[in-house]
C-alpha cells in the first residue's frame, strides 16, 4: 500500500486518503493511548473526515476513531496509493 515515500503526520492526509502507520511520536502517555485505540505501526488507516481544523475522524481496524489535531500530528504515516 505505501509508496515508499517519507512518513508524514496523519493530520496532513485529506479526506478519503489512506496510509500505513509508520511510527508514533510524542510522550509515552500519548503513544499508549494511540496503541489502545488500535493505531499501531503497520496498521492501515483511512481518513474519513479532515476539515483542516478541529478533530479528524479516521478508520483503523474497522473502527472509527476521532483524533485531535495534536494527536494526529504525532502519528506518522506513509501515504497509500489509490
Amino acid at each position: 500500500m505505501a509508496n515508499g515515500g517519507a512518513a508524514i503526520p496523519l493530520n496532513l492526509l485529506h479526506t478519503g486518503e489512506r496510509g500505513k502507520i509508520a511510527q508514533l511520536t510524542g510522550g509515552q502517555e500519548l503513544r499508549n493511548r494511540m496503541l489502545a485505540l488500535g493505531l499501531t505501526p503497520g496498521a492501515e488507516v483511512t481518513v474519513l473526515q479532515n476539515y483542516g481544523r478541529g478533530p479528524m475522524l479516521v478508520r483503523v481496524r474497522d473502527v472509527r476513531v476521532a483524533l485531535g489535531r495534536g494527536e494526529a500530528a504525532n502519528v506518522l504515516v506513509q501515504r497509500g496509493e489509490g
